[in-house]
């Protein structure tokens, strides 16, 4: 599956995103490296802490599927440049050591990074 494709089915599960409070609709797609995809879209809560970011949902619903060696993950916001996750969803993808990032936006705008250039000094596994 090529960046764009992979970008495009991010596009589709952020217009499923539930976001009443921030109106900010993000979407997400995960590639495994047996080649499935998941979606995931933001949900929030009007108990704020409770929200649950579009990046974990894609994560989450690869790994309740049974898919635990995740590839790529590609991020959509409707952002002035690419869209960036959270600091918490930079923990959960480096969690499955997923090493491309794709971020991009509605306009086009994307940039692939690597896990080390977005979560450098992470807390894995090994630090326990």
């Amino acid at each position: 599956m090529t960046d764009e494709e992979l970008i495009d089915v991010a596009k589709k599960y952020r217009e499923n995103a539930y976001a009443p409070y921030s109106k900010f609709k993000v979407g997400a797609a995960v590639l495994t490296k047996s080649g499935e995809v998941f979606g995931g879209c933001n949900v929030e809560n009007a108990s704020y802490p409770v929200t649950n970011c579009a990046e974990r949902t894609a994560i989450f619903k690869a790994v309740s599927e049974g898919h635990r060696n995740l590839e790529a993950i590609a991020i959509v916001g409707d952002t002035e440049g690419p869209c960036s996750p959270c600091g918490m969803c930079r923990q959960a993808i480096s969690e499955f050591r997923i090493g491309k990032i794709i971020m991009a936006n509605l306009k086009g705008d994307s940039k692939v990074v690597s896990l080390d250039e977005i979560l450098p000094f992470a807390f894995t596994d090994s630090d326990l």
